[in-house]
């Protein structure tokens, strides 16, 4: 179980990265803006503070995700405190997902990345 959640676990990190690049760094160009049903340049400029903020969350989760995958493969409190740090962060990114599939069906493929990954690896980390 521990190496499925961990192989789950990367991929919720490396979406949840990507999500950072995208938000945070590579926001203005039309293409990015583009994927997030941003009509315009205008708009993308309006909303950017909001979507830089936003990318910094998802990069918060995948770093709180990613040092407790490291911790997994420890032993005593570290594992604890890596179990902790997986269940919360996937959890989160579980319940971003929700919340993004109750927004609209044109959603559905982005939410899919992000809700089935965290969500198999809390599952796995929970039973496991």
């Amino acid at each position: 179980m521990l190496i499925a959640a961990t192989v789950f676990g990367v991929l919720a990190v490396l979406f949840h990265v990507m999500a950072f690049v995208l938000e945070s760094i590579l926001w203005t160009r039309p293409a990015v803006y583009g994927r997030f049903n941003i009509a315009s340049s205008a708009d993308a400029e309006t909303i950017r503070p909001m979507a830089y903020n936003q990318g910094f969350y998802n990069l918060a989760l995948a770093i709180g995700v990613a040092v407790g995958l490291v911790l997994l493969q420890a032993e005593g409190d570290a594992l604890i405190v890596g179990k902790t740090l997986v269940v919360f962060g996937a959890g989160c990114m579980t319940w971003a997902g929700l919340v993004l599939i109750s927004t609209g069906r044109k959603y559905l493929k982005s939410a899919v990345g992000q809700l089935v990954p965290a969500a198999l690896t809390l599952v796995l980390v929970l039973i496991g």
